[in-house]
């Protein structure tokens, strides 16, 4: 297993992480998973035998259940491994029990702690932007938990390019613990981080967690032009509907290619996805969560594959993104003073040229 650096943080962390949104299955998570407190053992213990040392959950994961499970299956062996959760989500009915504001930051970090069971957060997640909240006092909220020793680094999830931007100026100018890395969804069926998240992170030294990096399946290569996925398949079953799918006839023609390549190395095409992102601009580490253990020991084994050159530019091109104003504008008139930000998206769109 590698280890990657958590952008400029001193925190190395490894290039796979476990995901937990399958623990627990209460409420409308059960269309993701309904993974048990065995069962989650099973998998960390599959996953710490692999090398990983992270493990990625939220509050509002099952309400609370994932959190619960986590800890119970970690005890005795927490300094062995690094623990990420997040804050943000509705917990409750009451007008203070969701959002970004001090209160619910911190209410949330004390109950999170409860349900798993340790002294400290390594990562702390703000999960979504809460535009009805001053970033100066999310900030200072956050801060003061890493000033307490409850929180070793923060990370944002789920913003925008300029929210995300806002945040680390303001923690700057007001000297407050910095976003060490940021959340985001990223993957071969769609690749819209790389308008603005993946620069964004190349310039300001954030690491990158990736969720979702097989697209709720989506690319494990069960979705193809000319077959169909087995009945009670997420995306086939319609229960969960994250991520959306814009095109459907490139994602098939992305699948083609992943099938190919992943012939060629007698993998799953499933590895091959997932080692094609951890070959991706300032990505640190893939989360993966799986249903079955089967489907957590081949997702596993991506740490081990390594693409050629060529098979990753067949994959670029098959699912490069359509360039948006302005990237397409500076891809024409800028080329001959760009950055290294610029290229985690332009490099593609000018090599095909």
């Amino acid at each position: 297993m590698e280890y990657r650096q958590l952008g400029r943080s001193g925190l190395r962390v490894s290039a796979l992480t476990l995901g937990t949104m399958t623990f627990g299955g209460r409420g409308g998570f059960s269309a993701v998973g309904t993974t048990d407190v065995v069962g989650a053992r099973r998998q960390v213990d599959m996953c710490l035998d692999a090398g990983v040392n992270l493990i990625d959950t939220a509050d509002v994961y099952s309400g609370g259940v994932a959190e619960e499970i986590t800890g119970e299956v970690i005890t005795g062996r927490r300094e062995s491994l690094l623990l990420s959760t997040k804050v943000r989500m509705p917990m409750g009915p009451g007008p203070n029990d969701a959002g970004l504001s001090r209160h619910h930051i911190i209410a949330g970090c004390e109950a999170s702690l409860r349900r798993l069971g340790t002294d400290y957060i390594d990562i702390y997640h703000v999960h979504e932007w809460d535009g009805q909240t001053r970033i100066e006092e999310t900030l200072s909220a956050l801060d003061s938990l890493v000033r307490a020793g409850k929180v070793r680094y923060l990370a944002a999830s789920n913003y925008a390019g300029w929210q995300l931007m806002k945040a680390l100026c303001v923690a700057d100018a007001h000297g407050y613990e910095r976003f060490a890395a940021q959340q985001v969804y990223y993957s071969l069926e769609a690749r819209d981080a790389e308008y603005e998240l993946v620069p964004l992170a190349v310039d300001q030294g954030l690491g990158i967690l990736v969720w979702s990096p097989l697209a709720g399946g989506l690319v494990s290569g069960k979705y193809r032009r000319d077959a169909s996925p087995s009945e009670g398949t997420r995306q086939l079953s319609g229960t969960w509907q994250e991520p959306p799918v814009r095109d459907q006839e490139k994602l098939y023609d992305t699948v083609e290619v992943l099938v190919d390549v992943a012939a060629g190395h007698g993998a799953s095409p499933a590895q091959v996805a997932l080692a094609w992102l951890l070959g991706r601009p300032a990505v640190t580490s893939l989360i993966i969560g799986a249903r079955t253990d089967e489907q957590l020991r081949d997702n596993l084994r991506a740490a081990e594959l390594v693409l050629t050159p060529d098979e990753r530019d067949a994959l670029d091109k098959v699912s490069a993104p359509d360039l948006v104003y302005p990237h397409w504008h500076q891809a024409a008139t800028a080329r001959d003073r760009l950055g290294p930000a610029d290229y985690a998206l332009l490099a593609q769109h000018l090599r095909d040229q």
